[in-house]
């Protein structure tokens, strides 16, 4: 794929670190209070699921264990 290519068709090599600095510079960086609210919105929905998980695993592992003796 990637072999056909002429020298005309492939990008020139820049810096590698001129490059991040670029895409780095077009970042939109949140405000504090967005990252804030953010942070906690994800911290609340992984402590949820991972309690509703728990909570069905326990289920589950109660059921089997009743199936089974």
């Amino acid at each position: 794929m990637g072999e056909n290519l002429t020298a005309a068709e492939k990008a020139p090599k820049k810096s590698r670190f001129k490059g991040l600095k670029a895409e780095f510079s077009k970042i939109a960086w949140p405000d504090r209070d967005t990252l804030i609210k953010q942070s906690s919105a994800v911290l609340v929905a992984s402590v949820a699921l991972g309690v509703i998980i728990s909570v069905v695993d326990l289920i589950i592992k109660f059921g089997v264990g009743f199936i089974i003796k």
